[in-house]
């Protein structure tokens, strides 16, 4: 099994920064994919990030690409997520997630089965 805790997040004004941090507890295969998924009030789950976890393949949401980056530190099992220049739009609930690495790391939240438990990024005008 694989647990997933997260930190980081909380306020911030447009224009500001925040880093998440998604430490894996537990069974770690050598070959996963992990990645970030946001969900705001009344919408869906959906991609912001994705990564394989030797680092060398990515994937990121053409709403935050440029600003936002996805990394891994395997020594400490650990992936953060890097936001800069936040947009109130930025504003969810955002969650870590992982799993095993079947060939390809997708985007859609529903091929994941492993998730943090969530940290709440608001972002003010």
């Amino acid at each position: 099994q694989v647990q997933l805790v997260q930190s980081g997040g909380g306020s911030v004004q447009a224009g500001g920064s925040l880093r998440l941090s998604c430490t894996a507890v537990g069974y770690i295969p050598t070959r996963m994919c992990m990645g970030w998924f946001r969900q705001a009030p009344g919408k869906e789950r959906e991609g912001v990030a994705v990564s394989y976890n030797d680092g060398g393949s990515t994937w990121y949401a053409d709403s935050v690409k440029g600003r936002f980056t996805i990394s891994q530190d395997n020594a400490k099992n650990t992936m953060y997520l890097q936001m800069n220049s936040l947009k109130p739009e930025d504003t969810a609930m955002y969650y870590c997630a992982a799993v095993f690495f079947r060939g390809y790391c997708s985007e859609i939240s529903s091929e994941y089965n492993y998730w943090g438990q969530g940290t709440q990024v608001t972002v003010s005008s």
